[in-house]
């Protein structure tokens, strides 16, 4: 009972990040629509614009970034499942995988987006580089548990 309430617990809480970064990830494009809709006739209104339009980008990218994070916590949750969990849920850990995997490479996608419209190159590589080896971890993880599986299916 205590292991698979610690599991639950950890399950439950990267379900709630994730679905607050849903209402987040609103947020951040509307904030990038909101930049792009500022007065930009002066030098200054200009340059408040394009930081603004900056800062906007950097939150669109942070929360997918967030996402593919939250998404690889809960292979853990996953794999623990697919190793010690009930026998006729194994399919169940399987199916989890592959969305957790999807969750992640899906949020990549919009890092990638994103990342492209920074001025800040620098932040932005980092952002597709991090972003790449989480992508890469997950698909590696998924096979894991498939494989954990492999047998009970």
């Amino acid at each position: 009972w205590e292991e698979f309430s610690g599991w639950a617990e950890k399950g439950k809480a990267c379900h709630e990040e994730l679905l607050r970064l849903v209402d987040a990830d609103t947020d951040a494009f509307n904030e990038i629509m909101a930049a792009f809709g500022l007065p930009n006739k002066t030098d200054e209104e200009k340059a408040e614009r394009a930081a603004a339009i900056e800062a906007a980008t950097v939150g669109a990218i942070e929360v997918p970034f967030r996402t593919m994070e939250v998404s690889m916590e809960s292979m853990d949750v996953i794999a623990a499942m697919a190793d010690i969990g009930l026998p006729a849920s194994a399919s169940d850990a399987g199916v989890a995988a592959l969305c957790a995997r999807t969750a992640v490479l899906g949020a990549y996608l919009n890092v990638l987006i994103n990342a492209k419209e920074l001025t800040d190159a620098e932040k932005a590589r980092s952002f597709v580089e991090r972003g790449a080896d989480l992508r890469d971890r997950a698909m590696a993880r998924e096979v894991e548990i498939l494989e954990t599986l492999s047998g009970k299916l």
